[in-house]
């Protein structure tokens, strides 16, 4: 690489990028149910609404605009997660160029469908994106083609710059911080050059996963720092290397970092779903997380802060996902594990205590005739909330373990508990609808007859109008006729799943 540039040689050339023959100027869009909730202006620089749906089309068009007709003619190679490889591919579509896409095999199929779409040609290679560009340059030797870095390059770095560019005209009012997702650095070092070149005092803060932090490791060791591993759920940011210029640009240009947990990148995508009905990707929503995180650490209030929101290819089959994990990232939701003691009215004691709060999970299956383990999910405030609530299950002799921030309860334990039980041998098993509303559990314990016992019990919140409830009972003989008039008498529906092979397969 040639000498590096100053700032002035990159606000000349953020300046003069040309990208607006295929990117377009993206709304600065104020955030108004975040801002109120975190006492902080949110602005969100809507990057999502590129035509390839994140920033990447910028840098990438830049880069190949400026080649030469005989660079252009030989075709150009890139190596990219997905939204880069989108980029090039479309820029290649509109100067006439042929575009080799080398993408990780661990890429989402709407990022691979979508470059094919656009002519660009794929070859899978590796699981990482330092994987898929060490073969896409081995191609550039092979082919003759000109390599077009996603990140590492002036050309592709101005592209990007022209985000700061946008954002400072748009909102020409103070602003406390920009806060931009990082990978390999190309977003951070355009948007930190311009902004720095015009407006030194806005502070420019980059968000990484904890699991893919290369430029904050970097940037404490002094030196660039790979990563053995990197974790694939940011799959737009999971970079094991920065770049060279990107980092001299951030050490010089970038305020601070913040790392911010898979559950808060969940809350984010759901906080910018509430405000735009937009849906982001993992890493178009990193600077809305870092943005919450940092403000929260600062104890900032009253300030204006702008998160570039990158990208929104998002895979519909992640959904889940995220929407099971943001309760607990936005900490909406505690978990607990809590022992009750197996005899009658146990249960419905712990019902009274948890009151009119909204249950998100109830788990529970017979296991011994001493005690009872229950997974309880509770909605809640704040992630505070989870030790004063573990607290008064403690106080009124329930054992309990807070499992809000363990991620075995998280990812598995949660759709583990149950199984055979030799305690359950006569229960019949029934399924109900339940309403989605606070007490509807109460109402069904306060009405069922204190001698029928509950052996299972399952329940999780789908965000739907009425919750599914999977419901294991041990009812004497003789009362069996009670239960037809007790289910009556709530009127929730109810289905005898009892000879259901699956039940008898697993539970039974």
């Amino acid at each position: 690489m040639s000498a590096p540039l100053d700032r002035m040689a990159y606000l000349q050339k953020i300046l003069t990028a040309r990208v607006y023959d295929v990117a377009v100027e993206t709304p600065l869009q104020r955030a108004s149910k975040l801002s109120a909730r975190i006492g902080n202006d949110v602005w969100l620089k809507r990057e999502d609404e590129q035509p390839v749906f994140s920033f990447k089309l910028r840098g990438a068009y830049n880069k190949m605009a400026l080649l030469s007709p005989e660079q252009r003619g030989r075709g150009v190679v890139c190596a990219s997660a997905g939204n880069h490889a989108q980029g090039v591919a479309l820029s290649a579509k509109r100067l006439g160029c042929k575009a080799m896409i080398v993408m990780p095999t661990t890429t989402p199929s709407l990022k691979v469908d979508a470059v094919r779409a656009l002519g660009g040609e794929v070859v899978l290679s590796g699981e990482s994106y330092s994987d898929a560009y060490a073969h896409a340059r081995e191609l550039e030797k092979i082919h003759g083609y000109t390599f077009v870095h996603p990140f590492d390059d002036p050309d592709v770095i101005a592209g990007q710059g022209t985000i700061g560019m946008e954002i400072l005209r748009q909102h020409q009012g103070p602003i406390h911080a920009v806060f931009a997702a990082i990978g390999g650095g190309g977003l951070i070092a355009g948007v930190a050059a311009y902004i720095k070149a015009v407006r030194p005092e806005i502070k420019i803060i980059g968000v990484q996963t904890t699991d893919s932090d290369a430029m904050i490791r970097s940037v404490r060791a002094g030196e660039r720092v790979p990563l053995a591993d990197v974790g694939l759920f940011s799959d737009g940011t999971a970079v094991k290397l920065v770049g060279e210029e990107t980092f001299r640009l951030a050490r010089e240009l970038v305020d601070d970092y913040v790392a911010v947990e898979t559950d808060a990148a969940c809350a984010a995508i759901k906080d910018v779903f509430e405000d735009t009905r937009s849906i982001l990707e993992p890493a178009g929503a990193l600077a809305v997380a870092g943005a919450k995180q940092y403000a929260a650490e600062k104890k900032l209030k009253g300030e204006t802060l702008v998160a570039i929101a990158c990208g929104a290819n998002m895979n519909f089959d992640r959904l889940r996902f995220v929407a099971e994990r943001a309760e607990v990232g936005e900490e909406r939701e505690a978990l607990f594990a809590v022992t009750i003691p197996e005899r009658r009215g146990s249960l419905r004691r712990l019902c009274e205590l948890i009151g009119a709060r909204s249950l998100t999970e109830f788990n529970y299956r017979i296991s011994d005739d001493q005690s009872a383990h229950l997974f309880v999910g509770l909605a809640v405030v704040g992630r505070n909330e989870s030790a004063e609530l573990a607290k008064g299950f403690a106080a009124s002799g329930f054992p309990v373990v807070d499992l809000t921030g363990d991620e075995l309860s998280k990812e598995h334990v949660r759709h583990m508990v149950g199984g055979r039980s030799p305690l359950a041998s006569d229960e019949r098993v029934y399924r109900f609808e339940f309403p989605e509303r606070p007490g509807a559990l109460m109402r069904f314990l306060a009405n069922m007859p204190p001698n029928w016992n509950i052996s299972l019990f399952h329940y999780r919140n789908q965000g739907g109008d009425d919750a599914r409830v999977l419901v294991g009972l041990q009812i004497p003989d003789d009362e069996r006729a009670a239960f037809g008039e007790f289910t009556a008498g709530l009127g929730y529906p109810c289905v005898d799943e009892t000879e259901n092979p699956v039940y008898r397969l697993f539970l039974r």
